[in-house]
């Protein structure tokens, strides 16, 4: 009970909503109650910012004008607005000095809900009454957790769900058949910011207009409200099992190579499938292996021991963490949840400064988690960055990946001139090669080599969508075949094979360099030209097909019998020049041997 005429409130008195309590409960009577023209303005400007506190500490004073009158008690605003220069030195004090003036002023006692401002005062000489809040030693949110309960759902009009199990086997359940009210939601809310406002386990990690979240304590909870959301809903979560790093039968050359050498090391899998849970028992390892550890985490829910310190982004900023980190020299940090661009930047710069790296990710499976690297960083820093990906899915390992870079033609091509910087993708226990990423065209592809991966290759798969895309224009509904691991058969309209081979074969030559596989044009349909007379003669590396000059700057066809064998433009006096150490000069020189030669137009 607070006995005195007159008291000045500061702000944390009104966030924690002391007075209206005091007056429900007839503790506070005939008062006059001082509110500074300074705790409006910042209580004005937390609202403005959509802090949750400033809201709460206007209605608080809302609640106490309402319910004061029967009890006497009145209130008034006195004192000057804060300057720009004041509310600026807010962070250092100074507004709790301009509230100890008025309180000095009016000859009014004090009344804070904060421990140094009770020590200034008292320092000060200033009437003071410190209330700390009550500490709350059971929360109501806590009533719907079992030993096995994951999670609780809380919405407006909506029946409390849980989800209960160990990752791999979880169940939604319906907790009673009463639905939720707003007010029952909004009194746990209440609850778990007295609560936070005075653990010093307990903290607002992120705060936005319509959406808070919390972690207190091991529950990491999440409020969100009108205009974020169509309805007052709370999420409250918690960790129901806590592994050790044995538990997962970890590979014997994995776990030497974490301790021996700072490495890079991705834990990926689908949400509530154990990636969390998995990387505190790492640390935990980690720790008793004589490793500095410590965590990037927003919210900090990772079930870790005392020794490992854990860490949000300073000031909203991982970078700036990142800074500061570098400067306490840790042996591994755990990143926790890295989802935006800069979050995988400031990973990667601080695995290429040498501080050892196990990061976070969410992915559909555990080749989607690299590429959630390419196209982020470069694609020949990657290996640098990570070179083991750990897949968790249902609690448990599912595939473990090896990285490294080397230089090489790619699986399915032939020619050395395809050679290229390739990550290559390997089963940790096998080191069976399993996928390539590389660089194709002017895109970075990740193309699986293992036999039972998939039917058609994917070098096969690529160099079709690319061949398409080249000469689409030419023929939308052209037919792409395969003859050997090397080579293409390309069908198409008759009209339209020599816009593709191009003048002397130089488009399609181009394009075979592009794609690295031997490209033959046929006709789609068969050929409704007719046979011409033709002469032959050898001169040196290549023999001419002689045909009419008049046909000079068209196209013919060359067959073996019924076999459509190349098209190409008569030069000038109708010679057709074809190498003989060429394909189609070999295939020519064949059919010519057997009498089986003919030439269309």
């Amino acid at each position: 009970m607070i006995d005195a005429k007159k008291i000045v409130p500061d702000t944390s008195v009104l966030i924690a909503g002391t007075l209206s309590e005091l007056i429900s409960k007839g503790k506070l009577q005939k008062t006059r109650i001082i509110i500074p023209m300074t705790v409006i303005d910042e209580l004005q400007a937390q609202a403005s910012r959509h802090m949750d506190i400033g809201f709460r500490g206007l209605d608080e004073i809302k609640k106490i004008r309402e319910s004061g009158e029967k009890a006497g008690v009145k209130i008034d605003f006195v004192g000057q607005r804060p300057t720009m220069e004041e509310i600026n030195l807010a962070r250092k004090g100074r507004i709790d000095a301009l509230i100890r003036d008025v309180a000095k002023k009016e000859h009014a006692m004090l009344v804070t809900g904060d421990y140094v401002q009770a020590l200034v005062a008292e320092a000060e000489n200033v009437d003071v009454e410190y209330v700390p809040k009550e500490k709350i030693t059971r929360m109501d949110i806590e009533k719907f957790f079992t030993k096995d309960t994951q999670s609780v759902h809380m919405k407006t009009g909506v029946r409390p769900l849980a989800k209960k199990g160990k990752p791999g086997k979880v169940e939604l359940v319906t907790i009673r058949p009463n639905r939720c009210t707003e007010k029952e939601i909004k009194g746990i809310i209440e609850q778990v910011m007295s609560k936070t406002r005075i653990d010093p386990n307990s903290f607002i990690e992120i705060s936005k207009q319509g959406a808070i979240v919390i972690q207190m304590g091991d529950y990491r909870i999440s409020i969100t409200k009108p205009p974020f959301s169509d309805a007052l809903e709370l999420t409250a979560v918690r960790p129901v099992y806590k592994a050790k790093l044995s538990d997962y039968r970890l590979h014997k050359d994995l776990e030497r190579n974490v301790v021996s050498r700072s490495s890079g090391v991705l834990i990926a899998g689908p949400p509530g499938s154990g990636k969390s849970t998995f990387a505190a028992s790492l640390a935990d390892y980690l720790v008793d292996h004589d490793k500095v550890v410590k965590t990037f985490e927003q919210p900090r829910d990772l079930q870790v021991g005392p020794d490992v310190t854990q860490y949000a982004p300073l000031e909203g900023d991982w970078e700036k963490t990142a800074e500061l980190l570098l400067l306490v020299r840790p042996d591994y940090t755990i990143f926790d949840e890295i989802r935006r661009t800069r979050d995988f930047r400031v990973f990667g710069d601080m695995r290429l400064a040498g501080v050892g790296m196990v990061g976070v990710v969410h992915s559909t499976g555990p080749v989607a988690a690299i590429q959630r690297f390419v196209g982020r960083l470069e694609l020949g820093v990657i290996p640098h960055v990570i070179d083991t990906v750990i897949y968790i899915n249902a609690g448990r390992i599912e595939k473990v990946f090896s990285i490294s870079l080397t230089v090489k033609v790619p699986h399915g091509m032939k020619s050395d001139d395809l050679t290229r910087p390739v990550v290559e993708v390997r089963d940790f226990a096998t080191k069976e090669l399993e996928y390539e990423i590389y660089t194709f065209g002017e895109e970075n592809v990740v193309i699986p080599v293992k036999a039972s991966a998939v039917k058609e290759s994917g070098t096969e798969k690529l160099a079709k969508e690319s061949l398409y895309n080249k000469l689409r224009r030419f023929d939308p509904s052209m037919r792409i075949e395969f003859a050997g691991s090397d080579r293409i058969t390309l069908k198409v309209r008759n009209d339209v094979i020599p816009k593709i081979i191009g003048r002397k074969g130089q488009r399609i030559e181009q394009i075979e360099k592009e794609i690295g596989m031997k490209i033959n044009v046929e006709p789609k349909e068969g050929s409704l030209k007719g046979d011409i007379d033709w002469g032959w003669e050898e001169t040196g590396a290549n023999f001419y097909l002689l045909v009419n000059q008049k046909l000079s700057g068209k196209s013919v066809d060359v067959y073996e019998g019924d076999s459509f064998l190349f098209s190409a433009i008569a030069g000038r006096n109708g010679k057709i020049k074809v190498r003989k150490n060429s394909e189609q000069g070999q295939m020519a020189l064949q059919a010519y041997l057997s009498k089986g030669l003919r030439v269309l137009v």
